[in-house]
């Protein structure tokens, strides 16, 4: 047996340098490259050991850690879990930073390998700089914090320990039942120290991606249950995507005429034109879905978490007979709502029901179209909204002054464009390929329910944990992922400000993003969620403080967005009618360097929600009459969901 001699820090970068992915027959190199923010915690391990041999990795330069983490991740789900970029931080704060990453890794099922430093493994300098010392505890530092967070969890305080790491790692990273976040701790001195590894470890490993093919039994149930079934939905999760599964999805559908409706990470497998996608499906989804839905006897769920927004916490299959059937390669997911179980790979699943179910026929009928129809007419109403316009929220219409707000508004920005009407231009305006990132507030919202795709895996929207701050820095993941496509990140005011040092990154690596950002000077989603729900708007817009009462209730405080994204050399745009949006949407694609269209929105002029409830704890005492009858309503859904 041969040996190399190497430090531990040196030895793992040889190794993640030689993992490769094989899928259907076509080989990847699993890791692309590092990003990496260097402090006393990794500069001399890690930092060494790119320095001296990176071999074919790229390695990149972060600007915050959590904000190159979600760079990492956007890469990552853009290529379909393909290929991954790892991430390099310092003990302490830097390696805090990364926790928020590593628990939307896993929330969404997206393979993300953190390296952060850790304290000494011999203890010698304890506490060493930016330890937190546990006096119960010695063994506890900061990075104990990711194994809530992470899928797999290991730390490595004996160079011999990391040849097990590893191999437990991509075995994590590369599988799509169980993959998220895997964080490997990497104490500051262990990095640096030398140790005999054997050279075998250092081959040129091939990890397969195997298609799981359904049982006969299971397969068998499943068909029986749709043969006695009338009025099938699909609902189309993220794993349909992942699996390149649209094409059998297509065919089943086709062949049964039974429509299909989407999930936020489902959306954009197929476009939105087909006469039987139905659209988004849930607290967020869209008139055609959700009108269908409350009819469906079988949920069809095919790679889906089944989240709260996608069934209504559990309210919106109506239908007295509804049933599940859960086609999905977790098998934790394939248990959910009593569903049969369908524990299979998505392609390979529904090609067996399609192959093995004989003379069914759904019941639909004339309803896929007459819903589809509601819908093109309902999404063509919101994108021509005006401020004219009278039925923004009307959950909420009787509790503002409106003309108010607006004028207020108007006169700070010269603007009054609504955010959906935003929207319909974006959506006639960007180029057909072109990949929209989005991740929390309102956006998300009004994208699953009235945004029309355009082309395959062009809707990249992170809902699985809603992480504000996702959008600009997984823009740049998105395109590193696919430089030959423009990437739009759609990012409010709040979530832009919460963070976005990735911006910064794009330009210095010359990979172009687009950052569309509607300001509305409000956290618009938290706000209208709480006015719905019987408070008035408290701390939710930007507004200064008010000398009169001291409460957050004075003037709205403006922000210069364009002055910011230019100070740091984007191409900056400030708009404040569609003409304006048009001219700068056209000339940012002739851009070459990264953009930042500022536009200026109305606030409370996102699209309501379609037939929906979502279940959020509501105050069961209040003395206001509001909450009160709010919370009597919430117990009356609640009566009407099911409770598990």
């Amino acid at each position: 047996m041969g040996t190399i001699r190497l430090t531990t820090a040196q030895a793992l970068v040889k190794f993640l340098d030689n993992q490769y992915l094989n899928a259907d027959g076509v080989e990847t190199k699993f890791v692309k490259g590092i990003f990496a923010i260097f402090g006393h915690g990794n500069v001399l391990g890690m930092g060494q050991a790119l320095e001296q041999d990176s071999g074919d990795l790229v390695v990149y330069q972060g600007r915050n850690e959590q904000g190159m983490a979600h760079a990492a991740i956007g890469f990552a789900r853009q290529s379909l879990r393909r290929q991954i970029l790892a991430c390099t931080s310092s003990v302490g704060p830097g390696a805090a930073n990364m926790i928020t990453a590593a628990a939307t890794a896993t929330a969404n099922r997206i393979p993300l390998l953190l390296l952060p430093g850790d304290v000494f493994a011999t203890r010698q300098p304890d506490p060493v700089l930016q330890q937190i010392e546990q006096s119960h505890d010695l063994s506890i530092s900061t990075n104990d914090a990711f194994r809530a967070v992470s899928k797999y969890w290991d730390r490595v305080s004996r160079p011999e320990q990391l040849m097990s790491a590893c191999i437990n790692a991509m075995r994590v990273l590369t599988d799509p039942a169980e993959t998220g976040a895997v964080t490997l701790a990497l104490p500051q001195d262990v990095q640096g120290e030398a140790w005999d590894f054997p050279d075998y470890f250092f081959q040129k490993r091939v990890h397969r991606l195997d298609r799981r093919l359904p049982t006969p039994a299971q397969l068998e149930e499943a068909l029986a249950l749709i043969a006695r079934k009338h009025k099938p939905l699909i609902v189309v999760g993220g794993g349909v995507k992942y699996a390149e599964a649209g094409q059998a999805l297509l065919k089943f559908a086709e062949r049964f005429q039974i429509p299909f409706a989407e999930t936020q990470a489902g959306k954009g497998t197929i476009v939105s034109d087909h006469p039987l996608n139905v659209g988004g499906v849930g607290e967020t989804g869209c008139l055609a879905a959700n009108l269908l839905a409350k009819e469906a006897d079988l949920v069809i769920g095919i790679g889906t978490r089944y989240t709260d927004f996608t069934t209504a916490s559990k309210w919106i299959f109506q239908n007295p007979a509804v049933s599940y059937l859960n086609l999905n390669v977790s098998n934790f997911d394939s248990y959910k709502l009593d569903g049969v179980q369908l524990l299979a790979d998505a392609r390979e699943g529904l090609t067996a029901l399609e192959a093995g179910l004989q003379g069914f026929e759904s019941h639909w009928g004339g309803q896929i179209e007459q819903a589809q129809s509601k819908l093109l007419k309902e999404t063509q109403r919101v994108y021509a909204a005006t401020f004219n316009t009278e039925d923004f929220i009307p959950e909420i219409a009787d509790h503002i002054d409106r003309e108010a707000l607006f004028s207020e508004f108007e006169r700070l920005t010269r603007s009054v464009l609504t955010q959906s009407s935003v929207l319909g231009t974006l959506n006639a305006q960007l180029p057909k390929d072109a990949v929209i990132v989005a991740a929390a507030g309102s956006l998300p919202g009004d994208l699953q329910r009235v945004w029309r795709t355009k082309d395959y895996n062009a809707y990249h929207v992170e809902y699985g944990y809603s992480c504000m701050g996702y959008e600009v820095n997984a823009a740049l993941g998105v395109k590193l992922a696919q430089p030959q496509r423009e990437v739009y990140a759609m990012v409010g005011d709040g979530s832009f400000m919460m963070l976005h040092s990735e911006l910064v990154t794009s330009i210095q690596e010359g990979a172009k993003i687009n950052v569309i950002l509607l300001d509305n000077m409000t956290n618009g989603c938290i706000n209208n969620l709480q006015m719905e729900h019987g408070m008035d708007s408290f701390t939710t817009e930007f507004r200064f403080r008010n000398p009169e009462g001291g409460k957050l209730d004075g003037g709205f405080v403006p922000v210069d967005f364009a002055a910011i994204a230019g100070g740091y050399g984007c191409k900056t745009y400030r708009v404040t009618t569609l003409d304006e949006l048009k001219a700068a949407l056209a000339d940012a694609q002739q851009q070459t360097v990264s953009t930042l269209i500022d536009i200026k929105v109305l606030p409370k002029t996102m699209v309501h929600k379609y037939f929906s409830w979502w279940h959020v704890g509501v105050a069961q005492t209040s003395t206001s009459e509001r909450t009160r009858q709010v919370a009597e309503k919430l117990n009356q859904h609640i009566d009407q969901a099911r409770k598990y």
